[in-house]
């Protein structure tokens, strides 16, 4: 059995990411690639611009979270150094969740700590947690990206973590990198040497090994 099948087949309940309060029915999807036209007279790259058109979204569809992107090609990093020079990274290697600061983080599978850390450098992740799961003989990882200084407090190194066990919460911009506030949920097969970071955002030359690694979540939450 492959990554993609154990990850189909791992619940078929809905598993809650965020606030078990908000019911996924008031969940939409958001499309924040380059092909979406309504973003062309958005600076998507702009805090207040994002954030306008993400509530624009939520209030149209009388949502409370917006979710998707991932393999999506977007512009919103186009402005930062931590993504460009001459490999600039633009495709989206996660799935995203975006809703008020402050919001609820909880586990969504069993699993320990793996690492964490504050990513800071501006577009990066801030706090970030990643954690370590095990089924049976296959071993993954689950990173959650953009908390609140918070959401690091308290934490060690193998802590066991109980699924629906609040993790964290979302933060906001002057902490989560420079961002609305959302969570970055990715998940990773090899974690490779990484510790408290791992690639988000890569170049089309690296999507066939990132692809791979990094399978789609939306397998595992089914929205």
């Amino acid at each position: 059995m492959d990554v993609i099948q154990i990850l189909r087949t791992i619940q078929n309940d809905p598993i809650h990411l965020l606030d078990a309060e908000i019911p996924h029915a008031s969940y939409v999807p958001l499309d924040l690639s380059v092909d979406n036209s309504e973003l062309k007279t958005v600076d998507i790259t702009a805090v207040s611009e994002c954030q306008h058109y993400i509530d624009q979204v939520l209030e149209a569809n009388h949502a409370r979270v917006a979710y998707g992107g991932y393999l999506e090609k977007r512009a919103l990093y186009s402005k930062s150094e931590n993504f460009a020079g001459p490999t600039a990274r633009n495709i989206h290697l996660g799935m995203d969740f975006w809703c008020v600061a402050g919001t609820k983080v909880l586990a969504p599978l069993e699993g320990t700590v793996h690492s964490f850390g504050n990513n800071t450098t501006p577009g990066d992740y801030g706090p970030t947690i990643i954690l370590r799961h095990t089924l049976g003989d296959f071993e993954f990882y689950s990173l959650y990206g953009h908390l609140s200084e918070a959401s690091l407090d308290g934490l060690k190194k193998s802590k066991i973590i109980h699924q629906g066990d609040q993790i964290g919460t979302l933060g906001v911009a002057k902490v989560n990198g420079g961002y609305a506030p959302h969570l970055h949920f990715q998940l990773i097969v090899d974690i490779q040497e990484y510790d408290g970071d791992y690639p988000g955002v890569c170049h089309e030359t690296d999507l066939n090994f990132y692809a791979k690694n990094c399978p789609n979540p939306n397998l595992l939450f089914k929205l």
